[in-house]
């Protein structure tokens, strides 16, 4: 499956960023076969104000390191980071890094010549998570977007429910199913499968294609 090739138009890239593993294996993905030279990639971080996850996010200050060949990254942030008295700016107060942060400059370390960019989108109302990504593909005209997926089978069972009970889509879902079969641009669902065991990517057209890492 061709989700993009060397001698297309520069396209814009949208991943789903998360401070969770199925989020770091998308952004993986994306970097090593997702994006290629002069495409745009955006990283968008939903935020529930009422959600574990953004409590989560507010106290992930760890380094995420996309692949094993980018802990020097992390290290070398550190260290400069330590040099300044615990911070960027110099300022000190101990080590805090923002995850959507560290997810840029690794992108832009791993893949100089593609454009990186942030996007914050804070839930209002009674609009769902899924409903806000879309949203944003459409403002930004994506051409790609990549999400990690979790398959259970307890999210086979239960799908996954918009906000005050109702199920999100026409069937039993999860967000990445619901975002694949409702995004007007090509939507991939990525999971990574072990350690070196390659990525299982769904699409609208591919089901359970096996990519090798």
């Amino acid at each position: 499956m061709e989700v993009v090739s060397p001698t297309t138009a520069p396209r814009k890239v949208m991943v789903v960023a998360d401070p969770t593993r199925e989020s770091a294996a998308a952004l993986r993905y994306t970097l090593s076969h997702g994006v290629v030279e002069r495409d745009e990639l955006i990283l968008l971080h939903v935020e529930n104000p009422s959600s574990w996850m953004t409590t989560l996010s507010t106290l992930f200050k760890r380094p995420i390191y996309v692949a094993s060949g980018n802990s020097q990254i992390g290290s070398s942030r550190r260290a400069s980071m330590d040099q300044n008295g615990g911070s960027e700016g110099g300022g000190g107060g101990g080590l805090e890094v923002d995850f959507l942060d560290e997810m840029k400059h690794l992108c832009e370390a791993a893949q100089p010549n593609v454009r990186v960019q942030t996007a914050r989108v804070e839930l209002e109302g009674d609009k769902d998570k899924a409903s806000a990504i879309l949203s944003q593909c459409s403002s930004h005209e994506i051409d790609v977007l990549i999400v990690g997926q979790r398959r259970s089978f307890s999210t086979a069972i239960l799908g996954c429910r918009r906000r005050g009970g109702s199920m999100i889509g026409t069937r039993m879902t999860d967000l990445a199913e619901y975002l694949i079969e409702n995004s007007k641009c090509t939507c991939v669902g990525v999971q990574k499968k072990g350690q070196n065991g390659g990525y299982l990517l769904n699409t609208k057209t591919y089901r359970n294609f096996w990519l090798l890492a």
